[in-house]
């Protein structure tokens, strides 16, 4: 596993006033997310673009749908650390596709690129699922069930979802949690990490490569 940046830690380079650093599972294995100690570091060049094409790089809302959090930093490390400790009702999800994650993601996060449950590749991101692709996604990683005889989605045992991409101008967490909602996942166990791995970075946060 490769980390991202230079990791060297400094007495007053905390995360925040008192906490120095988090306790994650990733891939099965314990990783500190720490902030580095660079004092010259900057974002990597995928992330310093200011100007994008809208669609589909558009500002998104501050609420993706009525009823989700809209979270910051230190509430994924939460549930993160949370994670680690062993609760598995929740779930850090980076809905970007395998390109993006390759060049660093979230550790203690798992990739489900948005694609597996919204399939509109035109830039209007709309709730076009396929539903094979979904009912897998829904009961074998977030814990939902169906009925089978009248189809109806039960949520219950349905994990907290966490869901991010890029960044503020990346529709495709968005579309996600639209489409969960959509299908009857409750609002109160969607979060989103609107700020994305943008801010992620931007803030000097570990981050991690696929082997």
């Amino acid at each position: 596993m490769l980390l991202i940046g230079n990791l060297t830690l400094a007495a007053e380079n905390k995360i925040a006033p008192t906490l120095d650093s988090v306790d994650v599972t990733h891939n099965g294995e314990t990783l500190t997310i720490t902030r580095g100690a660079d004092r010259h570091a900057t974002l990597p060049a995928l992330f310093q673009k200011t100007e994008r094409g809208c669609p589909p790089f558009c500002v998104q809302p501050m609420q993706a749908v009525p009823g989700v959090a809209t979270i910051g930093e230190l509430d994924v490390l939460n549930y993160l650390s949370r994670i680690h400790q062993g609760d598995d009702s929740i779930l850090v999800v980076d809905s970007r596709t395998p390109d993006w994650v390759m060049r660093g993601t979230i550790p203690g996060s798992v990739n489900i690129p948005w694609n597996t449950l919204n399939t509109d590749l035109t830039g209007n991101l709309e709730q076009t699922g396929e539903a094979e692709s979904l009912t897998r996604v829904l009961t074998e990683q977030f814990g939902a069930s169906q009925d089978p005889s009248t189809g109806q989605w039960r949520f219950d045992d349905a994990k907290t979802l966490v869901l991010f991409c890029n960044g503020i101008w990346c529709a495709q967490s968005t579309a996600n949690l639209q489409t969960l909602a959509g299908h009857g996942y409750p609002v109160d166990k969607l979060k989103w990490y609107r700020g994305g791995m943008q801010d992620w970075l931007s803030v000097g946060l570990t981050s991690v490569k696929p082997e």
